[in-house]
């Protein structure tokens, strides 16, 4: 039924992706030969979107091949020309060519990402050719930051790319790649210099070029396991080297670990740290000793794997095996001599049935020391309790038999019972109830038969021989149910700690991991030794699966080997092999775990949705605070200047008149301000400010933005004409500049006076507004930009400005005749009123330049000035000539 259902299904198509190492490297070129090849074998190939970033022998190849066209998107004012997912998928070609995966669609396309549309391609069953850069995998993002410095903004996951049925690499040497650069096959002949000194630096290269390596052998390494799964291949083939080191917990482990690192570094292979718990819980790591191994294993660059299995050897040869492992190193055996005579040991035994893998014994310092009570040996069900067991019914009895007749003379028969009734006592301890029994049968006849009269007769004429005898088998019976029934009561309590064990482990990691689910099923995986583990949930009569750890992964319940409803709508689906009824114990623990941990991300997801909503009404607080106190207080020096000039009672002097007329106008502009303010800072939450970009010069922004500030003392600008042009809407810009200057003005004040500066990186042009004033607290810098927050507030200040003012030196006769006259109460402001946007009092001047500078694509930071003080960084793209933004690099 289940093959059957898989037949039915839609062929989905194949993705094929070009990796490269940098951009240029030749990737879309490659690409478009392919593409070639498959249009002259008669395939019917289209082209959905492909960037020759203005390259001419990558636009000759397009030249010919069908180009589905593409749709006009609007945002921010600006035309952007998508794919047209929808004309492709209504063309239905056999293969699309769909450049650059990682590119990220703009607002208002069906999907967020590119390789989102790619999936759907796929599933409509058409193949996808693509393309992507090393930088853009979202687990190397960070690391590709660390060397080139540059923080790319566009990432896949590497899922994506790893379920891609062909990855090829385009690898070129970073002397070739910088060569191409220079003779400008890839960028413009402005932008050379500057990418050659930056990123492209042959040491950036080489390092992108060696991650580019090593990623795409892991994912030929994944390709070669999933191929050896499904062909059912358990051979080791030594494709690449891989160590596994098994580990006991006992004070030999660490040495072990690093002898088998140094293995793992001459071989240059990965390092895979395994312990064996056993089902019965004899053995196996606390769970200190476990974070503490595994620490030190991610210290080693290997890392930590936990496996369950009763038969230590073969549940390490499975591992070993089912990891590819070329080496597997081992500690030599801590038993004496002796004891290896009865047992060699599981270092003897992997070394037996290793096969093609190496096995490497190293020594240490607890090699052939005291020897260890052998687990078997206390185990209901050991082998070796039972050999042991049956092996001294017969020669117990024998030994009794021979040393009562050699001493015949010497030895009474109640010392001969006695001697009998040991034996049984013994073999009923070691061998449980059936050597017992067997014990007590063979020991009454050989006391009848040598010690009883008439001798060597089996007949029985005392009665008290009769009871003897029956005594012995009795309580050979009761002590073997004793000892079996503690021994079963100990294998339970065992079994227990292991379940306990494991339990507590998955516990842990729903508590302290932040996406608990698959780390969850990953380790459930790997205990119990299963292909795929899969988490599905029902929704709307059909299933899905919700998370998944291995290859190949159920997608409804039925195809799994194994099913565990956890309720009616959500199962844990086990794939790799049937399980008995005690590891389904666990795993049913382990499903439940599993749903705690769904809901644990579902709580969190909507926790955060709780927060983004408190925080907007926080933000509504605020503003409302602010409208009650700072848009009063122009108001109310208007009131107060125009209360005195109406009042008949007051004599004012023409220069007074003109003084409260101007003081009147000052705080309309800072009500104007301040209202402008509130409706930029709306706008930018509703997401309303559409910025008309355009090529601008700094120099002539900010000449405009200084001069709609009342500047108090000169400001310093050097901001040189011949900057290279930035994209920009002039107006935005202006506000940006205009209050972000203001702000210095207001609170950095220093020793000396405000300076602006431009400069220009690479393809980023900056302008720096330093202040000398008191700067920033350490870690407040982030808070700077926040709503509503005023830099150098106080308690003291702001009980001043809500308490009232009174009179000020230097107030004029008119002020103090407005404030005494017009009856009004007239608010004190510190460090005067800039007119225009600067407008101070709601703590927005900030937090609206940093949404214009993001909403322009451009980025502004405050940084502690050299020597005291606080600058402010205002960066957006460099223009190019055809009014293009320059982009940091090229796909």
């Amino acid at each position: 039924m289940d093959e059957q259902r898989k037949r039915d299904r839609p062929r989905r198509g194949e993705l094929r992706i070009y990796l490269g190492a940098a951009p240029g490297v030749g990737k879309t070129y490659a690409m478009l030969g392919e593409a070639r090849r498959r249009l002259d074998r008669g395939a019917d190939v289209v082209v959905g979107v492909v960037e020759t970033h203005g390259r001419v022998r990558t636009a000759d190849l397009v030249e010919g091949l069908e180009v589905v066209p593409r749709r006009v998107r609007f945002h921010r004012g600006r035309e952007f020309a998508e794919m047209d997912l929808d004309a492709v998928l209504a063309r239905r070609p056999e293969v699309v060519l769909v450049d650059e995966l990682a590119h990220t669609n703009v607002p208002g396309s069906p999907h967020e990402k590119r390789w989102q549309d790619i999936d759907v391609l796929l599933d409509a069953g058409i193949d996808v050719l693509s393309t992507v850069n090393i930088q853009h995998l979202q687990s190397l993002n960070d690391v590709v930051e660390k060397i080139t410095g540059v923080a790319q903004q566009e990432t896949v996951p590497d899922e994506v790319v790893r379920k891609a049925e062909q990855v090829e690499l385009v690898d070129i040497t970073p002397e070739a790649l910088r060569r191409r650069l220079a003779h400008g096959n890839v960028y413009p002949a402005e932008r050379i210099d500057a990418a050659l000194g930056n990123y492209f630096r042959p040491g950036n290269l080489t390092a992108l070029r060696e991650l580019a390596l090593l990623w795409v052998a892991d994912q030929v390494d994944v390709a070669l396991q999933r191929y050896r799964a499904e062909q059912r291949i358990t051979d080791t083939w030594e494709a690449r080297e891989r160590v596994v080191v098994a580990i006991t917990g006992g004070p030999e482990s660490e040495t072990i670990m690093r002898r088998a690192r140094r293995i793992a570094a001459r071989a240059g292979a990965d390092l895979l740290v395994v312990h064996v718990m056993r089902g019965d819980g004899l053995s196996g790591l606390g769970a200190a000793e476990t974070g503490r191994y595994r620490t030190l294993a991610e210290d080693l660059g290997a890392t930590f794997h936990t496996v369950v299995g009763d038969d230590v050897p073969s549940a390490l040869l499975d591992f070993a095996r089912g990891v590819n492992a070329t080496q597997l190193v081992l500690g030599t055996s801590r038993r004496s001599r002796v004891a290896r005579l009865f047992d060699e040991g599981i270092g003897a035994t992997v070394v037996q049935r290793s096969g093609r893998i190496d096995v490497h014994m190293v020594t240490h310092d607890e090699a052939g020391g005291r020897p260890r009570r052998r687990p078997g040996w206390s185990s209901p069900l050991g082998n070796t309790r039972r050999i042991a067991g049956w092996v001294l019914a017969v020669a117990g009895p024998a030994l009794a038999t021979g040393l009562g007749i050699v001493l015949r003379g010497h030895l009474d028969l109640s010392t001969d019972v006695v001697d009998y009734f040991l034996v049984t006592v013994v073999v009923a301890v070691v061998g449980g109830l059936g050597p017992a029994l067997a014990a007590s049968v063979l020991s009454a006849g050989l006391l009848n038969f040598f010690f009883t009269e008439p001798f060597y007769s089996l007949a029985v004429h005392s009665p008290r021989n009769v009871i003897t005898l029956l005594a012995m088998v009795i309580v050979a019976v009761l002590v073997a149910l004793v000892v079996d029934t503690a021994a079963r009561r100990s294998a339970q309590a065992a079994l227990a700690r292991t379940e306990a064990s494991l339990l507590a482990s998955y516990a842990r990691t729903v508590l302290t991991h932040s996406e608990p689910l698959p780390r969850l099923l990953e380790k459930v995986r790997e205990n119990f030794g299963l292909d795929s583990v899969a988490l599905l949930e029902k929704q709307d009569g059909r299933w899905s699966c919700v998370e998944c750890a291995g290859g190949d992964p159920c997608e409804e319940p039925d195809e799994a080997d194994a099913d565990l409803p956890v309720t009616e709508e959500v199962h844990l689906a086990l794939r790799g092999r049937a399980l008995p009824a005690a590891d389904r114990r666990v795993l049913e623990a382990a499903a439940g775990q599993a749903l705690l941990a769904l809901r644990q991300q579902r709580m969190a997801a909507a926790t955060a949705r709780a927060e983004r909503k408190a925080e907007a009404t926080e933000l509504r607080t605020a503003l409302l605070s602010a409208l009650g106190h700072d848009l009063r207080t122009p108001l109310t020096s208007i009131k107060a200047a125009i209360g005195s000039l109406r009042a008949q009672d007051i004599d004012l002097t023409p220069e007074d008149a003109g003084e409260l007329l101007a003081d009147a106008d000052a705080s309309t502009d800072r009500l104007a301000g301040l209202v402008d303010n509130l409706l930029d800072s709306s706008r930018l939450a509703t997401g309303a400010v559409q910025p008309r970009l355009r090529a601008v010069g700094y120099d002539e922004v900010v000449e405009r933005a200084l001069s709609n500030v009342d500047r108090a003392a000169p400001v310093r600008v050097a901001v040189d004409e011949r900057l290279p042009a930035v994209l920009a809407d002039p107006g935005l810009l202006e506000r940006v500049v205009a209050n972000v200057v203001d702000n210095a003005m207001r609170y950095g004040q220093g020793s000396e006076p405000v300076s602006v500066r431009g400069s220009s990186h690479a393809d980023t042009v900056e302008l720096r507004v330093v202040d000398h004033g008191p700067g920033l607290k350490k870690g407040t810098a982030e808070s700077a930009f926040a709503p509503f927050q005023r830099l150098g507030d106080s308690a003291a200040q702001r009980a001043s400005i809500e308490g009232g003012g009174g009179r000020r030196e230097g107030d004029s006769a008119a002020q103090r005749a407005s404030i005494e006259g017009g009856g009004g109460r007239r608010v004190s402001v510190e460090g005067g009123a800039a007119v225009g946007n600067g407008a101070p009092g709601l703590g927005l001047g900030l937090a609206v330049a940093k949404g214009f500078t993001e909403a322009m694509g451009g980025t502004i930071r405050a940084e502690d000035t050299p020597g005291g003080g606080l600058t402010m960084v205002i960066a957006l793209p460099a223009c190019r000539a055809s009014g293009v933004p320059a982009l940091p690099e090229v796909r």
